[in-house]
């Protein structure tokens, strides 16, 4: 495992969130167009970008593999939601905030992120095993999601069809089944939701780009929250995969490397969608996603 090889795809991410920071910098992008763009972002492109990293039929391995990595994907959120259900009220903070709290230890960025990640360390062959274990990331957080942040929201059936869940239970079918889609529907997938991955960082720089210097470093309490998403659960994660499974190498890695990233930026969009804390998701996301660029290769180095 090499440290600078992660290292230097973490900071080519690091390059599109600055890219926002100035749009917002320049008047490129303010309030209104974040959150108009955040709409394009979750109800077109990431939906595109859900059922295009699986519209390839004939890569998909036996439907025995995919049922393991779901397996090892409901360890994943069985860690995570035990986090979810005890921390936020050790850490404290207003309800608002320990919305926030919850979102960060419930959903880390297994896509946008952890796609380019898998690759960089593993290869071209561990985008797949990321794929499926983001299926029920998506199904979650875009119904868990806005419940967290929204505080007052209630359930609703209808949080169930959005396009970004349809997408996610399409792709679910589409690997199990090996459907083998047209090359052509596949590209044309591709070709909208490439530009979901840049467009959602983009989108974190220019939230940022509204907080000073001072703010965006937090509190004691988003430092905590921080530490626990970069370093405590990927540790206890990984600890938990080796006590419980035998699991191949590559599979355990991506898994592990998975539950190392940095909040979700979906956060940011759904706090701009559904009214949650902004400025403490915005300091959240932006502390884990630089940190992120030191400690996912320290965790690549030391656990996988």
């Amino acid at each position: 495992m090499n440290f600078w090889d992660v290292f230097g795809q973490m900071l080519v991410i690091l390059t599109a969130i600055a890219a926002g920071f100035l749009a917002s910098h320049l008047g490129f992008l303010n309030a209104e167009a974040n959150q108009r763009l955040s709409k394009t972002v979750l109800n077109i492109t990431s939906p595109c970008m859900i059922v295009g990293a699986v519209a390839t039929g004939s890569a998909l391995p036996e439907t025995s593999v995919i049922l393991r990595i779901l397996l090892v994907a409901l360890v994943f959120y069985v860690v995570e939601f035990a986090a979810v259900l005890s921390l936020p009220h050790l850490v404290g903070g207003t309800p608002a905030q320990k919305g926030v709290w919850r979102f960060v230890l419930a959903f880390p960025n297994v896509g946008f992120i952890g796609y380019p990640v898998a690759v960089a360390v593993f290869g071209e062959e561990a985008l797949f095993y990321a794929v499926v274990l983001t299926i029920p990331f998506n199904l979650l957080n875009f119904t868990l999601g806005p419940l967290m942040l929204g505080g007052g929201l209630r359930f609703s059936w209808k949080q169930f069809l959005t396009p970004s869940i349809v997408a996610s239970v399409i792709s679910l079918a589409v690997a199990l089944t090996h459907t083998q889609i047209p090359a052509q529907i596949g590209e044309m997938l591709d070709m909208v939701g490439d530009v979901t991955v840049p467009l959602a960082l983009m989108l974190v720089g220019s939230e940022l780009a509204k907080l000073p210097l001072r703010q965006m470093l937090g509190g004691p309490r988003v430092w905590a929250v921080v530490i626990i998403r970069l370093l405590a659960l990927p540790v206890l994660f990984s600890g938990v995969l080796l006590l419980l499974m035998d699991l191949p190498e590559m599979l355990y890695g991506v898994a592990v490397s998975q539950m190392a990233m940095p909040v979700a930026v979906t956060g940011t969009l759904m706090c701009a969608t559904y009214g949650g804390d902004q400025r403490s998701m915005a300091q959240v996301t932006f502390l884990t996603t630089v940190m992120s660029i030191v400690t996912i290769p320290i965790l690549a180095v030391t656990l996988m």
